[in-house]
């Protein structure tokens, strides 16, 4: 089993990487062998890339607040890791960020996975991680897959994206905060406080 540096190294040098290693870009991800909850969404934003501190943006502070814990305890929890499907801010598209890039959670995801024995609950956070996750267990669409929740659990959560974006999608589905953040907060608090 490789180390986490060797695998932080091998992501830099993958020639997929090349462009962002040249510019002096690292990867953005955080694992923990302690961690017992783990993050998992499409890419940084370019927010959080640039200051290279992982959801240090509008939708950290949304997925903060909806997990019930504060700043420190996100950070320096020593429970949480972060492993987006790309390490790289992907680029602005016509709605919102670009998706992750195509096979890079396939080459990295599974060797960081194993350095994190202890992760009792992933976070999939959004589309893509929906469905690179669950596959075709994922109901008729994002909202769905959303509200059945409990039908993943206790290794998977399912979230729409906290991202601004989706703020009117939180507005006309108003059982998200009654009762999914709600499970959310009960599951987090479980293993944090």
């Amino acid at each position: 089993m490789q180390t986490a540096n060797e695998i932080f190294k091998a992501i830099e040098a993958d020639p997929q990487n090349q462009e962002f290693t040249e510019q002096g870009v690292e990867p953005l991800y955080h694992i923990n062998p302690n961690a017992e909850i783990l993050i998992i969404s499409q890419a940084p934003s370019r927010k959080a890339q640039e200051s290279m501190v992982f959801w240090n943006d509008p939708s950290g502070d949304r997925l903060r607040d909806w997990m019930g814990i504060t700043k420190d305890q996100f950070y320096h929890s020593g429970k949480i890791a972060v492993m987006p499907l790309d390490f790289y801010y992907p680029g602005k598209g016509k709605h919102g960020d670009l998706p992750p890039r195509k096979g890079f959670a396939e080459k990295w995801h599974e060797p960081l996975l194993q350095l994190m024995p202890k992760v009792k609950i992933k976070l999939l956070i959004g589309q893509y991680a929906l469905k690179y996750y669950l596959g075709n267990r994922r109901q008729k669409n994002l909202t769905e897959t959303v509200r059945h929740f409990e039908d993943y659990l206790p290794d998977y959560f399912p979230l729409v994206h906290p991202s601004p974006l989706n703020y009117g999608w939180q507005k006309r589905n108003p059982w998200f905060r009654d009762e999914v953040v709600a499970a959310l907060r009960e599951s987090i608090h479980e293993i944090i406080l």
